[in-house]
């Protein structure tokens, strides 16, 4: 998954480790519109596991991520 996507908000978690990042990122989902995109930056290696098992357990859809030195995240809300 590595598609170039517009975000409606940016969260930066970078430097949190596990749940944090999930707890922010279900914060900020929740004050956006339905379809709209979340952008989350986190540098957590086990963010990639957690945020696709919380968008198969939200409805949320995972639009997007990539992997390097921080893992980016597109979610949209369902």
């Amino acid at each position: 998954m590595t598609t170039a996507t517009t975000a409606d908000r940016e969260l930066d978690v970078k430097g949190l480790n596990c749940p944090l990042p999930i707890l922010r990122a279900k914060k900020a989902l929740g004050e956006l519109q339905s379809g709209q995109v979340l952008k989350v930056i986190a540098t957590d290696p086990g963010s990639v596991k957690d945020f696709q098992a919380f968008c198969r357990q939200t409805g949320n859809e995972l639009l997007s991520h990539t992997e390097g030195a921080e893992f980016v995240f597109f979610m949209k809300k369902r």
